[in-house]
């Protein structure tokens, strides 16, 4: 029997470069005939594949009576017999130009041993139907033109293999799909086309990324870099023979059951009705909470605890095109006031214009008495201002938060788990944005259990607008000082945009921050293309150096990654003295994703040497307990946006330099997340 390892492609496929393959037909291998006749056989070699090589490999053979072999040689059989078949149509069926003939055929004399009269005709009529011809032209078209054309005629995967590792004088006993694939497509004169060099150079860096066993669940590094599809019983750049079990040498996971499916569509139809149930709910309690505060502003606006009776020293802000601080006057919280004779609108009160901190700021609503449009045409006169953008200056607030303070004391006083510092004490640190704030949230919806609020995103945080959302837990969690999830570690991110780089282009353009929760340790060993995909999408943002600042949490730690992807240079910050090589996944990840963003910025600028990654650990202050990491790294965040420097010392910054935080540093962190609840009106009564 003869074999050949033939390329899955066709050999004879013309080239869209100038060399040109040289077309031959049948080899007729008179030895073989003579010792067929003589009754002599060839002992074959079998590589770590289960694939033939050696010199034997095509010629006759004598095959050990084992399954796999028998396997081997009944799918090469099969495959002889598809192309005897693709012979005698294109002998007997078509003409010059490979198209069918009108005529019947006549009956193939030569081959009546193989072919009866009956079988003759039942294949001319299969091989005319419309049907057929179809699937035929389309075969046809694809394999006469390949986008990556094999150039290596009858040599075979196999025996290419084994040609490099001996001429290489390899020890190893197989080479990677995507290197063989590589070598099958190098010309006669040793040259690589550069689209072939590009799909090489891209496995490389995929298979710093995926594991073998991803490699054989999901679809090979050299698969997903050609982005084709992976088909069953083969490896793609192996050859005839290699199939999954004898690469990996354990099966696939097979596929689910008929039941297995059915079970688990149930769950996620019960995931799905448990989410429109919540939703639902959601629905109701924002449009309850939304009628009662509209009932509320018109019956007295006096109600609201946050404005003081009578006139007050206030802060102007407005909502678009960005939200920011555009004026100082004061607030005119009067029963009964009017402006310019006529009532205020739903929601507003009268202010005062004393400062304009934007002179470009137009005013919420224009005054058609005195036909003004901008704020700074408003100063020393009195305009319509909404509730939600007016803010009392601290003196007073202050004040407010001292009643409040003496309202909720009794109860205060009962909570066992409340922290000493809480209580207010002469000459102690008193949390006067953390005790207002627990008392809107208790007088407010958010007081029962699964309340939410939702927090937008824009785009300039993350790279994409996307929405936060804050539970009554995480509040809760603020106010009893414990762990701290990733809906307030987003939030505390949105507060330093906005209050130290929203309007500031030197920050904006210099730091920038990764959403943890699409690289977290779960997607990472789960989805890791996905989180690669997103790190290399937020570099490529990058015009020039950047430092972004990744809050990742491990399961049950929170860490500090800021990350220079241009100078490829990594600080890790951990406020419990870990290695990062404690954290393999997140490191490989990170590593990964900088050389995928190095590849492609250098497809768009000059090439340049390509460096190590380097990874340096910052001796940061460090944590005394088990609770406390998510605070560091928000304060973490926040001194090396307020050093404004893109490389952080060894020995962390001179001006916040600490063996630990105390607590009063962290309560200040806490505070600023309170006051900035408050002041985007999340909770309201």
């Amino acid at each position: 029997m003869a074999s050949d390892q033939e390329n899955s492609q066709d050999a004879n496929a013309p080239d869209d470069t100038s060399e040109k393959e040289i077309t031959r037909g049948i080899t007729i291998m008179k030895s073989i005939i003579r010792d067929r006749d003589k009754a002599v056989t060839y002992n074959v070699n079998w590589n770590a594949d289960n694939q033939l090589i050696g010199s034997n490999a095509a010629k006759s053979f004598n095959i050990e009576d084992t399954t796999i072999r028998k396997k081997y040689i009944l799918q090469l059989a099969g495959k002889r017999h598809r192309g005897w078949r693709t012979f005698l149509a294109n002998k007997y069926l078509k003409d010059k130009e490979i198209f069918f003939v009108e005529y019947d055929p006549e009956y193939p004399v030569k081959y009546a041993i193989f072919i009866t009269e009956e079988e003759w005709v039942a294949f001319v009529a299969q091989r005319r139907d419309e049907n057929f011809k179809k699937v035929s032209a389309t075969n046809r078209e694809r394999a006469s033109n390949p986008t990556y054309a094999y150039k290596k005629g009858r040599l075979g995967y196999a025996r290419l293999e084994e040609k490099i590792l001996d001429e290489t004088k390899s020890d190893a006993t197989s080479l990677p799909p995507h290197v063989l694939w590589k070598e099958a497509r190098v010309g006669k004169d040793g040259t690589v086309r550069d689209d072939v060099q590009h799909i090489y150079d891209e496995c490389e860096t995929l298979s710093q990324s995926i594991s073998t066993a991803e490699d054989q669940e999901n679809r090979s590094v050299l698969s997903r870099a050609l982005n084709v599809p992976e088909y069953p019983g083969r490896v793609r750049g192996k050859g005839h023979g290699c199939t999954p079990t004898s690469l990996y040498k354990n099966p696939r996971r097979r596929n689910p059951s008929n039941q297995e499916v059915m079970e688990t569509l149930q769950a996620l139809q019960a995931q799905v009705l448990q989410l429109q149930k919540d939703n639902e709910r959601y629905r109701c309690m924002e449009k309850c909470s939304s009628q009662s505060k509209e009932t509320s502003e018109k019956a007295s606006i006096n109600c609201l605890n946050k404005f003081p009776e009578g006139i007050s020293s206030c802060q102007l802000y407005l909502s678009s095109p960005t939200y920011r601080l555009v004026g100082k006057g004061k607030v005119h919280n009067t029963s009964g006031d009017l402006l310019h004779h006529r009532p205020l609108p739903d929601g507003h009160l009268k202010v005062s214009v004393d400062v304009v901190l934007d002179k470009d700021a137009l005013l919420p609503i224009p005054d058609i008495v005195s036909e003004t449009t901008l704020l700074r045409d408003a100063i020393g006169s009195f305009v319509a201002w909404p509730l939600d953008l007016i803010f009392i200056d601290d003196e007073v607030f202050a004040q407010g938060s001292q009643q409040l303070s003496q309202k909720i004391g009794s109860r205060q006083k009962n909570k066992r788990d409340l922290p000493v510092t809480y209580l207010p004490k002469k000459g102690a640190f008193v949390p006067r944005y953390q005790i207002s704030l627990e008392t809107l949230v208790d007088s407010s919806d958010m007081a029962t259990a699964g309340a939410i609020r939702l927090l937008d995103m824009e785009e300039d945080i993350f790279g994409y607008s996307c929405t936060e959302t804050i539970g009554k837990e995480d509040l809760e969690h603020i106010f009893r000082h414990q762990e701290l999830g990733v809906g307030v570690i987003h939030t505390y991110i949105r507060f330093l945009y906005d209050n130290f780089m929203r309007g500031n282009d030197q920050l904006s353009n210099r730091f920038r921050f990764v959403y943890s929760s699409l690289v977290n340790k779960a997607l990472i060993c789960r989805e890791p293309d996905s989180c690669r995909e997103y790190l290399v999408k937020r570099f490529m943002a990058s015009s020039t150096n950047n430092l972004y600042l990744w809050p990742y949490n491990s399961g049950c730690h929170w860490l500090l990654l800021a990350i220079d992807p241009l100078k490829e240079v990594v600080y890790f910050l951990n406020s419990i003295d870990g290695e990062w090589t404690n954290y393999p996944d997140m490191k490989q990840l990170v590593d990964t994703s900088i050389k995928v963003f190095r590849s492609q910025r250098q497809a768009r600028v000059p090439r340049t040497k390509s460096s190590n990654i380097t990874w340096i650990k910052v001796q940061c202050p460090l944590q005394r307990n088990g609770i406390d990491c998510g605070y560091f790294v928000m304060r973490f965040m926040r001194e090396i946006i307020n050093m404004n420097q893109i490389e952080i010392p060894i020995t962390y910054f001179d001006e916040y330099k600490c063996a630990h935080y105390t607590r009063l540093q962290l309560e200040q962190i806490k505070e600023e997340l309170c006051q900035y609840f408050i002041e985007k009106r999340l909770i309201s009564i």
